[in-house]
């Protein structure tokens, strides 16, 4: 287990202190969701939320190589690959509103390929995983989806609001940042979100047996978060954000990840607490 988690650590160009995220969330995590495969007697389906930068998609692939390493077979998904493609969320734009150009917020996944997949890989024979290609903002061609025989033991889906609930009406009214004052003064473009979020992703939802929180210190480290996620990007492929556009690109989140930090903790099936550094805090 150890030369795997090198190597893991190599792979994905992590600090060693992961080394602990992995011993205190990723192994904790798979040996949970062991015990769940096995009281359900059927294929475990595992939520895992956290906010932009959090670390989730890590966490959901090291957990899925440590399943793997027990003989189980385990899989991760992510929300991001089932996004709409441009020419859906042009229509979208021109139909309902111009901000639903911008990929993420609820309203822009395909949530029923989501709920069909899932059901997929309940059952014997081939699935085949969606995945998005957001360098050029389109689903990838279906030549290269993963291909995964099940019956799978275990399903990691995970999202920035993988399990979120809709708010309540009367929050919306208030224009909550500078985005919703200025592209958003009516409020159509949130209540539209919320009203997706309320119907086809709660079928989503529920579809999913236990919900795990990467819990943020709060939304101010949100930013910082995903300015790394795109200096890396940047330094990679030359490719990335400035720290003005990611201000700006995360107040479309800021809604309804304040929501989630506030609603979801006292629901979760487990909740992590993280902090600043993204490293978890001790659990007593």
């Amino acid at each position: 287990m150890d030369a795997w988690l090198t190597g893991f650590l190599a792979q994905e160009a992590l600090p060693e202190r992961f080394r602990t995220t992995f011993e205190e969330i990723c192994r904790p995590l798979g040996d949970r969701a062991i015990e769940w495969r096995a009281d359900f007697g059927r294929t475990a389906f595992i939520g895992l939320c956290g906010a932009q930068g959090s670390g989730k998609s890590t966490i959901a692939a090291a957990t899925v190589g440590y399943l793997r390493s027990q003989g189980l077979r385990a899989a991760q998904m992510s929300l991001d690959d089932f996004y709409l493609g441009r020419e859906a969320r042009g229509w979208l734009m021109g139909q309902v509103h111009r901000l639903l150009q911008v990929r993420g917020p609820p309203g822009t996944h395909d949530v029923a390929l989501a709920c069909a997949v899932l059901d997929s890989l309940r059952g014997d024979g081939e699935t085949l995983i969606p995945a998005f290609d957001k360098s050029v903002d389109e689903r990838a061609p279906r030549s290269r989806w993963p291909r995964i025989e099940g019956p799978m033991d275990v399903v990691i889906l995970e999202g920035w609001c993988v399990g979120a609930r809709p708010e309540p009406a009367e929050r919306l009214l208030a224009p909550l940042n500078r985005l919703e004052r200025q592209d958003d003064p009516t409020g159509a473009w949130r209540g539209y979100v919320n009203r997706q979020l309320a119907e086809g992703y709660q079928a989503l939802w529920s579809r999913l047996d236990r919900l795990i929180l990467l819990q943020a210190p709060g939304f101010e480290v949100v930013h910082g978060w995903r300015a790394e996620q795109e200096a890396k990007l940047r330094a990679r492929t030359g490719a990335g954000m400035s720290d003005a556009e990611v201000g700006r690109f995360i107040q479309h989140y800021e809604r309804l990840t304040r929501w989630i930090l506030e609603e979801m903790p006292d629901r979760a099936d487990w909740r992590i607490p993280l902090r600043s550094d993204r490293s978890p805090v001790p659990q007593p």
